[in-house]
């Protein structure tokens, strides 16, 4: 890690320990440490399972996407690459980091960063669609009571759907029309020209064609291989579905067992794509606002509910970034490119 990026961690943890001050500031000390310790943490533990088998699942599709053309990529190394995405995606902006660090970890290994940037892009792509399938899923089932309740927060639920649909919309112009989504890229980019100088604007317009052209090449590769496409969106879904799960173990394990799972689930997707508008590394501020909102209905004991918030931004977010730690500075093996 650079030491820009052990300050940004470090702020991050601090900031998250100023959220969790700030929401507790009208809550009884001797209340939490009782709710606390009244919680069954043989639920909790069912919790970070699911967080580890969402990391665990990403691991075998990038294992499955890389081993297919590298020989010898072990899965060490394979659940490195999302468990450095989880750190760099905390620590950056609108998660913008995640993709790189990926991408240095595959090349640490010895895989070549075109091969490892194509493999990385279809991966975004199918990760894409199943955010958008699942969402436009809990859109059904939870957003007239998003709407009903909370008006701002479905606003900001529309427009995260609205910018991911026209993500995956994007991608798949690339995918199936790369001359076409040049041009319109072309003309796009141009606004960049007047913040930049000549030679940067042309270094970064044609970085932009390449990775259109390695999308484009790697989607046709991939499309000679239905089976595998499957296989891979069908692990994505799953994998998402253990993450979207993991705020119903959390109320299980405080004593919500008649909590109603679809809506619960429901809800966290709609949560992730609200944290995924804030431009603060991992929504900070924002992520917490979001579960205290859609929750506070079901959750209705003021001190349960910080407390079930602490546990879900604990398992979802600082559990990954502090594994990525881990996993940044463990030697990666070589493989046969």
């Amino acid at each position: 890690m650079s030491r820009n990026n052990k300050i940004t961690l470090s702020v991050m943890v601090l900031l998250g320990i100023a959220i969790f001050a700030f929401s507790i500031r009208d809550i009884k000390l001797s209340v939490l440490i009782a709710d606390f310790f009244s919680i069954n943490f043989w639920w909790i533990l069912v919790a970070f399972l699911c967080i580890g088998i969402y990391l665990f699942i990403e691991a075998v599709i990038t294992k499955s996407l890389v081993s297919d053309r590298v020989e010898k990529f072990t899965f060490k190394d394979a659940i490195r690459v999302p468990l450095v995405e989880q750190l760099f995606n905390g620590i950056t902006p609108f998660s913008s980091g995640g993709q790189p660090g990926q991408l240095f970890v595959m090349m640490q290994t010895g895989i070549d960063g075109g091969r490892a940037s194509s493999v990385l892009l279809i991966k975004f792509v199918v990760y894409q669609a199943m955010i958008v399938v699942n969402f436009f899923i809990s859109l059904v089932i939870g957003f007239h009571y998003v709407a009903t309740k909370l008006q701002l927060l479905a606003l900001f639920v529309l427009f995260g759907f609205l910018i991911h649909l026209g993500v995956i919309v994007g991608l798949l112009l690339i995918m199936y029309v790369p001359k076409f989504t040049k041009h319109i890229s072309k003309l796009l980019f141009k606004p960049v020209k007047w913040f930049v100088k000549d030679e940067k604007y042309d270094s970064m317009l044609t970085t932009l064609l390449s990775k259109i052209d390695n999308l484009y090449e790697e989607s046709v590769r991939i499309g000679r291989k239905p089976s595998l496409l499957l296989k891979v969106a069908g692990l994505t879904f799953i994998q998402l579905l253990f993450y979207y799960l993991i705020p119903y173990f959390i109320m299980l394990s405080l004593g919500y067992m008649n909590a109603n799972v679809i809506m619960v689930t429901s809800l966290h997707v709609m949560i992730v794509m609200i944290i995924s508008l804030f431009p603060i590394p991992g929504g900070s501020g924002g992520a917490e606002f979001s579960f205290e909102s859609l929750f506070s209905s079901y959750i209705t004991n003021n001190s349960k509910l910080v407390l079930a918030m602490i546990l879900w931004r604990i398992i979802t977010y600082y559990f990954g970034m502090f594994a990525g730690v881990v996993a940044l500075v463990m030697k990666p093996d070589k493989v046969e490119d």
